[in-house]
């Protein structure tokens, strides 16, 4: 276990090996699961705020099941995701000329329609967060539909921490992110 500042790291994204292989999967990640993608509050009001620069973006099935169910939706533990279509994949979510799944709200941003890239739960997949009193726990979540990625990134000897080195320093800073490098390379 790592701990940088006010987060708790498992020694599995440091010591794991992960590139997402979009090839190999499909973007299974999109539609496999439960709910839609984790939602944090503050997100909640920028889908509200982006809706109509993103809408543009999504297919029309997505856009149904925003309109049906709304731009997210609360959870029985109280937690915010996004919508789904029929239960299944993202509603955000779009196929591209090769069957794999993209996320609408990434393609908006790279369009320049939004500032908002897209949820940080995805970008930062496949770690997810546990937020308590005062802490918040990064762990590792292994499904087996990312197992072409984790030969991938041991392919190509990059760890889950240098693989989300952009999306962790989007949600904790590049001072954390520096802290987490140095303690790790220490270690070694």
């Amino acid at each position: 276990m790592i701990i940088i500042q006010n987060t708790v790291i498992s020694d599995d994204i440091r010591d794991n090996f992960f590139v997402c292989n979009l090839e190999a999967c499909k973007g299974a990640c999109c539609v496999e699961g439960d709910l839609g993608a984790p939602l944090e509050e503050a997100e909640l009001q920028i889908l509200e705020q982006e809706y109509a620069n993103i809408k543009p973006f999504l297919t029309e099935a997505g856009q149904q099941a925003i309109e049906a169910q709304g731009l997210y939706i609360k959870d029985w533990e109280g937690d915010y995701s996004t919508t789904t279509i029929n239960d299944r994949e993202c509603a955000y979510a779009l196929y591209d000329e090769r069957g794999i799944l993209k996320c609408g709200i990434e393609q908006a941003y790279l369009a320049g329609a939004t500032t908002f890239k897209k949820p940080i739960s995805c970008h930062l997949y496949p770690i997810r967060i546990s937020k308590y009193d005062g802490f918040e726990a990064l762990n590792y979540d292994r499904w087996n539909i990312c197992n072409p990625a984790c030969s991938f990134g041991a392919n190509l000897g990059v760890r889950i921490y240098q693989f989300l080195k952009e999306p962790l320093i989007r949600k904790y800073g590049e001072e954390w992110y520096g802290e987490l490098v140095t303690e790790i390379e220490q270690t070694k």
